[in-house]
C-alpha cells in the first residue's frame, strides 16, 4: 500500500512540474497595444525588457541565443498561435527550419500558404482580425 502511494505521489509531482508556456506578446502592428511587440513602451516591445523579442541582449532577441527570433540558426524559438489556438509556426530568422515564418518554402513562411502570416490574404493580412500571440512553449 505504501509503494502505491509513493508511486502516485511521484507521478503527480512529475505531471505538475511540467512548464507552462510563457506568453511573449502579440504579433501585430499596433504601436499602442500594451501587449504588442511593436509598442516600444510595452513589456513585450521594450528593447530593455527580458521578455521582449526586441531586446538585442535578451534570451528572445539576441543574435546568439537558441531561443532568439534573430538567430538565423536557432531551433528552439517562440511559437505563434492565433486566438483559436491554431498553430501559426515559429517566429524565427532560421530560413531552413520547416516551421519557421522565415522559410519561404515552408507551410508557415510561404506567402502563398493559407497558414502563413506572410500571406497578405491570410492570417497576416492587414485586414485580418486574427490575434497572433507569441509563446515560448519550451519554457524551462
Amino acid at each position: 500500500m505504501d509503494i502505491k502511494n509513493v508511486t502516485l505521489f511521484l507521478i503527480l509531482t512529475i505531471l505538475s512540474a511540467s512548464a507552462e508556456p510563457k506568453y511573449l506578446g502579440n504579433c501585430n502592428k499596433d504601436p499602442f497595444d500594451q501587449n504588442s511587440i511593436n509598442n516600444p513602451y510595452g513589456t513585450y516591445g521594450n528593447p530593455y525588457s527580458s521578455d521582449s523579442v526586441k531586446n538585442p541582449y535578451g534570451e528572445y532577441g539576441s543574435k546568439y541565443s537558441n531561443k532568439s527570433v534573430n538567430n538565423p540558426y536557432a531551433t528552439d524559438t517562440p511559437e505563434l498561435y492565433d486566438q483559436n489556438g491554431s498553430y501559426r509556426g515559429k517566429l524565427s530568422a532560421n530560413r531552413f527550419d520547416p516551421e519557421s515564418v522565415s522559410n519561404p518554402y515552408g507551410q508557415y513562411g510561404s506567402r502563398f500558404s493559407p497558414d502563413s502570416i506572410n500571406n497578405s490574404f491570410g492570417p497576416g493580412s492587414q485586414f485580418s482580425t486574427d490575434e497572433i500571440s507569441i509563446y515560448d512553449t519550451n519554457n524551462e
